[in-house]
């Protein structure tokens, strides 16, 4: 019976499964840039890592927007049925939250960016409106909301990781093999 509900558990198509990863290396390299960069203080001056940031973290807003349209457009069930309910509500809320602190985190960089009276230049291709006027106290604070937010994004994401692999080695379900798409996974012992 189990395996039947294993072999049924619909996997994630293409698109879904290589925006996702996407958003992984996005995320990857956006986090070293963010780690390498110069420290920003009153006065600093956007130079190569930062604009990189600002362009790459507005990547990552576009990414997210079509990966959540895609996602809205073509669901799948993020648990399978062998699962209890709160297993079931942990990953909506997780995955929700997810959504919202990677469309959040750009946002945040680009209004703090915006009271700067930096300009964003999206990989020298366009600039970017500003959302806040120049020296908004409330794109300010928006600066070290985002640094603040940076580190519970890190912290689901290590959730996140963890739930997978809790999926695959303990509860021996196809959640993680769903994403990964590949059969070379170690399958995991039968409960």
């Amino acid at each position: 019976m189990l395996q039947e509900r294993r072999a049924r558990a619909p996997s994630y198509g293409g698109v879904a499964k290589s925006l996702h990863w996407l958003i992984v290396l996005l995320l990857v390299v956006q986090f070293a840039l963010a780690w390498t960069m110069p420290e920003i203080h009153r006065g600093t001056r956007p130079e190569t890592l930062i604009n990189l940031h600002l362009s790459v973290g507005t990547l990552i807003l576009l990414v997210v927007l079509l990966r959540l349209a895609w996602r809205l457009r073509h669901p799948v069930r993020l648990v399978t049925d062998n699962v209890p309910r709160w297993q079931h509500r942990a990953a909506q809320a997780s995955h929700g939250l997810l959504y919202l602190l990677l469309l959040l985190m750009p946002l945040l960089g680009w209004a703090n960016a915006s009271a700067r009276g930096w300009r964003i230049d999206f990989f020298g291709v366009a600039a970017l409106p500003p959302l806040l006027p120049e020296n908004s106290p409330l794109g300010r604070e928006l600066g070290d909301v985002h640094i603040w937010t940076s580190y519970i994004l890190l912290g689901l994401v290590g959730l996140h990781v963890v739930a997978a692999l809790y999926h695959h080695f303990w509860l021996g379900d196809r959640v993680l093999r769903r994403m990964l798409g590949r059969r070379s996974l170690r399958r995991p012992r039968a409960r």
